[in-house]
């Protein structure tokens, strides 16, 4: 059932209305209040702007890696690409039904569902998942719990953007009050993250959080690095994007440049080490909030910049305008965006019964449930929100010191029935051996039937020693959302020469396995 509760008006119209209603009696530690119609209207303005911004980047996503998008290329947009990517390509909603998947768990559960709780959710989801994400469903698939499921030690892609990407909700339902969101993250975050990657979505958090009280993007963006440690260089990074748009505040291209040149390199993510591609939360943070900085308030402007920085264009403008959103909300979007929003505000996100007019209602119910929670008040008409001032998380690091010594080419596919064991000498502190399991019937096994899935249930097993100890046992599930990303991971080794040998122990004549590259590192 449609509940349409407003219709788009001017951004400044609608600025000044909710300043105007907005009464502050102390901005430290104090009390706002807040017309409920207005909290209401800001949780839309959240989500469906990041449902515009990830629909208006998606067709750039990771097309144009360490490169900008040339202004040439025109970005399109029209009130009909949002209803033909829900009903044609729904996959490039990730980021919103990853972060409906936790919504559905506070709904069910409450507000304080356990992490295993979230992690049983979308481990058992039936979309697919990349990076953190798949890395994390992995691991507790295969008995490895939150929140060891997301630490470096145990995934690989604990730096990447996955939870960056999928932390709106946390701050949609804690308005003024980052510091709750960061308590919401925290369980949620490291299921699939650690360090820099789940900074990434407690930073995200407090952006929407402070957004709902504070009228100057540049203040928000300031305001809610607080949260980080500074000693991280997440923090760093975010701070010398601030810094830098401040040094050159007309030229957004000379900041990317700079973001590049400092800190371009992924050495976590295994498909971005000496690689282009770089899905790392840091940078992709960094050009969140080059957006919001460049942009100044200015939607069109704000999804741009974010899209054309390149590496993850459709995330990046769905966060960078979400929190946008979440400042001016929904009767302020411009009609040029928000014309093809009734054509999609009753459909259901893929893999979920949750369409975005029931976003709205959940994070409404769970904002003040909240508020109440943290020391402020629900009335019949308004909410009096107790206004955090931002508490920096834990410290956290992944990859401490590490530095890749090497990415070696191995490219060799094994016939397990023909061959059963491989071994690999190698130097270094830790090592990453990329690859999959196969089923040499059918070559793509994403796209199998039912009746053809049935093989797909096969699980290739593997033993992984180092210097003649047994490192681990893997499993290599032909099941594509099941599967294992990388073959074998290990980190924290003695320095010096190591030799890895790879055991298969179930070997099957329909399943090959191959190994991709072998990447080192040193300290």
């Amino acid at each position: 059932m449609k509940h349409i509760f407003f219709k788009p008006l001017s951004i400044i119209a609608t600025i000044v209305m909710v300043i105007s209603c907005t009464s502050v009696t102390d901005s430290d530690g104090g009390f706002i209040t807040m017309p409920q119609e207005d909290l209401k209207d800001k949780i839309m303005g959240a989500w469906a702007l990041q449902t515009i911004g990830v629909t208006y980047g998606g067709p750039t996503e990771f097309r144009y890696n360490k490169r900008i998008i040339p202004d040439s290329v025109d970005i399109i947009w029209n009130d009909t690409l949002m209803y033909h990517w829900m009903t044609r390509s729904p996959g490039l909603y990730d980021d919103i039904y990853m972060d409906l998947t936790f919504v559905e768990v506070f709904e069910k559960e409450g507000l304080d569902a356990p992490a295993s709780s979230h992690g049983k959710a979308y481990a058992n989801a039936e979309y697919w998942l990349w990076h953190a994400n798949q890395q994390g469903r992995y691991n507790i698939l295969n008995g490895i719990e939150p929140p060891e499921s997301g630490h470096w030690l145990n995934n690989p892609h604990a730096d990447d953007i996955d939870f960056q990407i999928e932390a709106d909700f946390a701050g949609i339902m804690a308005p003024g009050m980052p510091n709750a969101a960061s308590a919401i993250c925290d369980p949620i975050g490291h299921i699939m993250n650690s360090g820099n990657g789940y900074y990434g979505g407690v930073y995200m958090a407090a952006l929407y959080s402070n957004a709902y009280v504070l009228d100057d993007i540049r203040q928000v963006v300031e305001k809610s690095l607080a949260v980080i440690p500074a000693q991280s260089s997440y923090y760093k990074c975010m701070r010398d994007v601030i810094d830098w748009c401040k040094q050159y505040p007309m030229d957004w291209k000379k900041t990317w440049e700079l973001v590049e040149e400092k800190w371009g390199e992924d050495i976590g993510c295994p498909d971005g080490v000496n690689a282009d591609f770089n899905i790392d939360a840091t940078i992709n943070s960094a050009y969140v909030i080059m957006g919001l900085l460049y942009g100044n308030g200015d939607l069109d402007k704000t999804m741009e910049i974010s899209t054309r920085c390149g590496q993850d264009s459709d995330c990046n403008p769905a966060s960078a305008a979400g929190i946008l959103g979440a400042m001016i909300g929904y009767r302020a979007i411009p009609e040029k965006w928000a014309k093809g929003l009734e054509l999609i505000e009753d459909l259901d996100f893929k893999y979920t019964n949750i369409s975005l007019n029931d976003a709205y209602g959940l994070s409404f119910r769970h904002a003040l449930e909240v508020i109440t929670r943290n020391g402020g008040e629900v009335s019949e008409d308004e909410v009096k929100i107790k206004v955090q001032e931002p508490v920096a998380v834990p410290f956290e690091e992944n990859f401490p010191g590490y530095k890749i010594l090497e990415r070696r080419k191995i490219d060799k596919t094994f016939v397990s029935t023909e061959e059963t064991e491989v071994k690999i000498d190698f130097e270094g502190v830790g090592v990453v051996l990329t690859g999959k399991s196969h089923n040499k019937k059918f070559s793509e096994v994403w796209f199998l039937s039912d009746d053809e899935q049935t093989m797909n249930n096969f699980k290739l097993e593997t033993e992984f020693y180092i210097d003649g100890e047994l490192a681990t046992k893997n499993v290599q599930p032909l099941k594509y959302i099941e599967r294992n990303l990388e073959l074998f991971y290990k980190y924290e080794l003695p320095p010096g020469k190591h030799e890895l040998v790879m055991k298969i122990i179930n070997p099957h004549p329909d399943v090959t396995l191959r190994i991709g590259d072998l990447i080192t590192y040193t300290k």
